[in-house]
C-alpha cells in the first residue's frame, strides 16, 4: 500500500441494523443504520421537500454545520434524536485523548450540537491491521437505546445511545478509561481479535445489521502484510453475535485460505422466496446466504468468473465484494471491486435469484452486467430503475428486472460513495467534492450540481426532513429554508 487513505471506500461496504420492517421500527423517519433498513436499499422513501439547493460557502438551505476529524468516511446514522458518525481524533474534542484514534462521535439531531463520544486507542502493529488517521470507518447501527459498531481495533461495540452525560455507567462493561460528561458508556465489547483470533487486514470496517436478538458483522479477516499469506484461515468471517449479551451465536469462516485480500463490506438481512435470509458477502468473491437463527446455508454464489485471475496490485482480473449487497424482492443485487488503490479494471454487476438453493454459482444470475468497472458503492433501486456507480465514475441507471442501461453519466472523478434516492432526486457524490443531483427515472435529467469545499467519500442520508451530508472534516445538515452562518461550526 502506498498510501493511508486507501480505506476510504470501506464506509461504501458499510451496513447496519434491524427488523424486516425497516424504517417503521424506527423513531418518526430516522435513518438508523447504513443503508436505511436490513436490505440496504440506498432510497428512501420517506422523506419529502429535500432541497435541491445549498451553499456551504454562504449558508443557504443549510441548518448546521459539525466538526468532524480529518478523516471521516463512516456514513451516519440518525435515531433517537441523535446523530452517531465514525471519524479520527484530528479534532480532540477530549482533552485526555490525544494523538490518533478512532473515534464515533454523537450530535444532537436538532441544532448539531456535539454530545460526547468514544474514543479507541490504535492497534500496536499499526498498518497492517489499523491504518493511520483513519478512524472509525463503520457506519453505526441504532436500535432503541443502544448504537453497534466496529471499532478500529476490530472490536464489536454496543453503547448506550445516552453516552455518559447522566453520570450513569450502564451495562456489565466498566472499563472505560475516559468517564466525562463528553464521554462514551461500552455496554458490552467483543474482542475479534483477543477472543476469536482474526487477523483485520488495513481496517475493520463492517457496518452491523441486526435481526431479532442477533446483530451480524464481518469480523475483517484477511491477509498478511505481504498479501500472500490468510494469518488465520480457521478465524471467523462472519458472526451472530446476541445483541444483549455480546456473547456469539454462530460464525462462519467459509472463505477460510481463499479470502483474497481483505472483508470489508457489509451484511444484508430481507426475505426471499418466503424464507427469512441474511447474506454474507465473501474475501473470495462470493456471497453466501444463511438461516439467521441458526446459520444453516441455503445457497451461494461466485462472482468471479472461472476464467478470473487475481494478481496483487489489481493487475488481474478477479474480484472481491467490497459494496454492500441489496435485496429487492427476491433478488440480491451486487457489485464487484477491489481496494481503489489497485486502479481501474473490469467488474461486473449482478442480480441473483435469491430462491435457489445449494451452489447456485451456474443457475442464480438473473442477469449480469459487464460493461461496468470495479465499484464500490451500493446500488440504489426505485420504481423498477436501479442506479449504480463505478469506482470510475460512470453513473448508470439500469433497468432493474432486465439488466438494460437506460443512461450514463460521467461524474468527472473517482466515486467511492454510493447513489441515493430521496424525494424523486437521485443524489450522487465525487472525490472533487461535487454533488450532482438528478431527477430520478428512466430518462437522465441533471437538475443542480454543488461543491461541498471537500471530498465527499460518504453516501448522503435523509432523516426527519433533513439532508445529511459529510465531507472528510464536516457534517452537514441541508434544509429547506434554512439557514446559517458557515463560520460557525459545532
Amino acid at each position: 500500500m502506498s498510501s493511508g487513505e486507501w480505506v476510504r471506500w470501506v464506509i461504501r461496504g458499510g451496513w447496519a441494523l434491524a427488523l424486516i420492517v425497516a424504517v417503521s421500527s424506527a423513531r418518526g423517519a430516522d435513518w438508523p443504520m447504513w443503508g436505511g433498513s436490513p436490505q440496504r436499499n440506498m432510497a428512501n422513501t420517506m422523506e419529502k421537500n429535500i432541497p435541491d439547493s445549498w451553499d456551504v460557502a454562504t449558508g443557504k438551505n443549510i441548518k448546521w454545520v459539525a466538526q468532524l476529524g480529518s478523516q471521516a468516511y463512516g456514513n451516519p446514522a440518525v435515531a433517537a434524536g441523535k446523530i452517531f458518525v465514525g471519524t479520527n481524533n484530528q479534532a480532540e474534542r477530549q482533552p485526555k485523548a490525544k494523538g490518533d484514534r478512532g473515534v464515533m462521535m454523537c450530535f444532537r439531531e436538532s441544532d448539531g450540537k456535539f454530545l460526547y463520544q468514544l474514543t479507541h486507542d490504535k492497534l500496536p502493529a499499526g498498518r497492517v491491521n489499523d491504518w493511520p488517521r483513519q478512524g472509525i470507518c463503520s457506519s453505526p447501527c441504532v436500535e432503541g437505546n443502544r448504537v453497534y459498531y466496529v471499532s478500529n481495533r476490530c472490536e464489536l461495540v454496543c453503547a448506550d445511545v445516552e453516552g455518559l452525560c447522566e453520570g450513569k455507567n450502564v451495562g456489565p462493561y466498566k472499563s472505560e478509561a475516559l468517564t466525562s460528561p463528553i464521554d462514551g458508556d461500552i455496554v458490552w465489547m467483543l474482542d475479534m481479535i483477543k477472543d476469536l483470533g482474526v487477523y483485520p487486514h488495513n481496517m475493520s470496517a463492517s457496518s452491523p445489521v441486526i435481526d431479532g436478538d442477533l446483530v451480524f458483522i464481518l469480523t475483517s479477516n484477511g491477509v498478511d502484510e505481504g498479501h500472500l499469506v490468510v494469518p488465520a484461515p480457521e478465524a471467523p468471517d462472519f458472526i451472530a453475535v446476541n445483541k444483549n449479551s455480546g456473547e456469539v451465536a454462530w460464525d462462519r469462516n467459509d472463505p477460510g485460505d481463499k479470502i483474497i485480500h481483505g472483508q470489508w463490506s457489509s451484511p444484508v438481512v430481507g426475505v426471499m422466496g418466503g424464507q427469512k435470509q441474511v447474506i454474507f458477502p465473501g474475501g473470495d468473491g462470493r456471497l453466501y446466504s444463511f438461516v439467521p437463527e441458526s446459520g444453516k446455508p441455503l445457497w451461494s454464489f461466485q462472482g468471479n468468473p472461472e476464467n478470473s485471475v487475481y494478481k496483487l496490485g489489481g493487475l488481474g482480473t478477479r474480484n472481491e465484494i467490497i459494496a454492500t449487497p441489496v435485496i429487492y424482492g427476491n433478488r440480491v443485487y451486487f457489485s464487484m471491486g477491489q481496494d481503489p488503490e489497485h486502479g481501474e479494471g473490469p467488474s461486473h454487476l449482478y442480480a441473483v435469484d435469491g430462491t435457489q438453493r445449494g451452489d447456485i454459482t451456474k443457475t442464480g444470475a438473473v442477469w449480469r452486467n459487464d460493461e461496468v468497472n470495479r465499484a464500490l458503492s451500493t446500488v440504489a433501486i426505485r420504481d423498477g430503475v436501479l442506479y449504480h456507480c463505478d469506482l470510475s465514475g460512470i453513473l448508470r441507471a439500469i433497468d432493474a428486472d432486465t439488466g438494460k442501461v437506460l443512461w450514463r453519466y460521467d461524474m468527472g472523478a473517482a466515486v467511492w460513495s454510493s447513489p441515493y434516492y430521496v424525494d424523486g432526486k437521485l443524489f450522487m457524490g465525487n472525490e472533487d467534492g461535487d454533488v450532482v443531483i438528478f431527477q430520478a427515472g428512466r430518462e437522465k435529467k441533471v437538475i443542480n450540481k454543488i461543491n461541498m469545499g471537500g471530498s465527499v467519500y460518504t453516501t448522503p442520508v435523509a432523516a426527519n426532513g433533513v439532508l445529511y451530508m459529510t465531507t472528510r472534516e464536516r457534517l452537514y445538515a441541508i434544509q429547506q429554508g434554512a439557514s446559517c452562518d458557515p463560520k460557525k461550526v459545532n
